[in-house]
């Protein structure tokens, strides 16, 4: 009896060793750590979850899994590592300084906004605002580096002194201005409530502005933005449909044609413009006495950005010490 029990009892005990070691993986393969207050130089092993109306703020810390931000909620990572890819939900903020991320950074529709520094990360998508109030924005800056496309359906979008591998395309966006910026794809302007300026930036693609309100500015001594010099364009630039404001290029190398269609006021092209291939299109020179636009202010999502960020701090330091 024995001997005929042994053999069966053998493998009842693998089959439950094995269930069991299955059963841990598949839980470790789906942990959260939940983040809330504040994080240091660990490792966290999963994905990362802010709860919704929530804040976290990781300093040093390294994220093997994505990371989701839920509604209302706050994440703020400096010297930190994202191994994945981080969605932020409606009225979610992302605030990343020195940092990368490895996969894309997604502002869901109705999101607040995502702000970059030196700060490394794969794609960018900003979701049209929908239903929503809110107007989410994209500031990259002091060397960022988005590693693929950037694209945009609402809100400020601003990228200086950075890079962006891919392209760059906004639609129905408040603003896209480029300062310092090197595009390696193309670059796509549409429908833009204010317009766009591109200062002492290069693209490599083609470049189009259509539709949009407010002008396009590119190169100094045009009306929206303070602008040091031109930029490079390595293929065609086309510029139509412009309205409610002037439409101005100055000191920029285009190699390959520019055309300018219906815009209204008509396009002002000073002569300090090479442009390799002609230009088509109806054209004045720069309308004497006006130059860059110093002193203004353009969109107020830097000043929103810097009141959310001293929120965080309060509901961080309320909160304490994250259990990650």
């Amino acid at each position: 009896m024995a001997t005929r029990t042994a053999p069966t009892l053998a493998i009842l005990s693998a089959i439950l060793t094995a269930s069991v070691v299955c059963t841990a993986q598949s839980a470790s393969a789906d942990l959260v750590t939940y983040c809330v207050g504040s994080g240091g130089a660990v490792t966290v092993p999963n994905d990362l979850f802010v709860p919704e109306g929530q804040s976290c703020s990781l300093r040093g810390t390294t994220i093997t899994g994505d990371v989701r931000v839920a509604a209302g909620g706050n994440l703020v990572v400096n010297g930190g590592t994202v191994n994945g890819a981080v969605a932020v939900a409606a009225n979610g903020y992302l605030d990343a300084t020195d940092s990368r991320i490895d996969g894309a950074v997604t502002l869901a529709a109705g999101g607040f906004g995502v702000f970059l520094k030196n700060t490394d990360t794969g794609g960018v998508v900003v979701q049209p605002k929908g239903s929503a109030t809110v107007e989410g924005f994209l500031f990259a800056e002091q060397g960022s580096k988005v590693d693929g496309a950037v694209t945009a359906g609402v809100g400020e979008v601003s990228v200086t002194d950075s890079e962006v591998t891919g392209g760059v395309s906004t639609n129905g966006a408040y603003f896209t201005d480029l300062h310092g910026t090197f595009v390696d794809g193309t670059l796509s302007v549409l429908n833009n409530a204010t317009g766009s300026v591109v200062c002492g930036s290069a693209v490599q693609g083609r470049a189009t502005f259509a539709g949009n309100v407010g002008g396009v500015q590119l190169g100094p001594n045009g009306g929206l933005d303070s602008c040091a010099s031109g930029g490079y364009f390595a293929r065609d630039v086309a510029i139509s449909n412009t309205t409610g404001g002037r439409t101005t290029l100055d000191d920029n190398v285009v190699n390959g044609s520019l055309t300018l269609t219906a815009n209204n006021p008509v396009a002002e092209v000073a002569d300090n413009n090479r442009v390799r291939n002609g230009i088509v299109g109806d054209r004045t020179g720069p309308s004497a006495g006006k130059a860059d636009a110093t002193e203004r202010t353009r969109g107020t999502a830097r000043q929103r950005a810097e009141d959310r960020l001293a929120q965080v701090g309060t509901s961080v330091a309320a909160k304490g010490t994250a259990r990650l």
